[in-house]
């Protein structure tokens, strides 16, 4: 008996696994042509059968029957890319200052969106951090090490 490893270059689907694309409108022969499966007349028939998401037929549609209550702030929300202490601590062993452009640099955050410090693991030396924002307890951590939480402005 022998055995053949699995890699890419020898997988396949199980025979029956995967069906051929049913080609609509192709014609008499193929089973599928004149109405193309969509019935004889009707809103659905036609080509631009178009009814919104959430509509109900005519009856008002669940969103706007349910109340309304609360308040968001999604238009004005400020979403952060967090980054933990115990990552500043494992990336830069040997770094006393870390700016933005370290954290890029390393591959910690991407982009332009604002940095927010989170107080996850320890610190064993005094960092100077800059960011955007910092969680209270990475504030008191960095403080405590003898370092310091430089706030930048966003």
């Amino acid at each position: 008996m022998t055995t053949t490893n699995i890699d890419l270059s020898n997988l396949a689907p199980t025979p029956g696994a995967r069906r051929r694309r049913l080609r609509l409108g192709m014609g008499e022969g193929s089973g599928t042509g004149q109405t193309a499966t969509r019935g004889q007349k009707g809103q659905r028939s036609r080509s631009g059968d178009g009814k919104l998401v959430g509509f109900e037929g005519g009856q008002t549609p669940l969103l706007r029957r349910i109340p309304k209550r609360g308040f968001t702030n999604g238009m004005f929300k400020v979403s952060y890319q967090l980054v933990s202490l115990e990552t500043l601590e494992r990336v830069f062993k040997n770094k006393a200052e870390i700016s933005l452009e370290d954290l890029r640099v390393h591959g910690l955050v991407k982009g332009r969106r604002p940095v927010k410090i989170l107080g996850d693991g320890e610190l064993a030396r005094a960092l100077k951090v800059s960011a955007h924002a910092f969680s209270g307890p990475a504030k008191a951590k960095i403080e405590k090490a003898g370092g310091k939480a430089e706030v930048l402005k966003a």
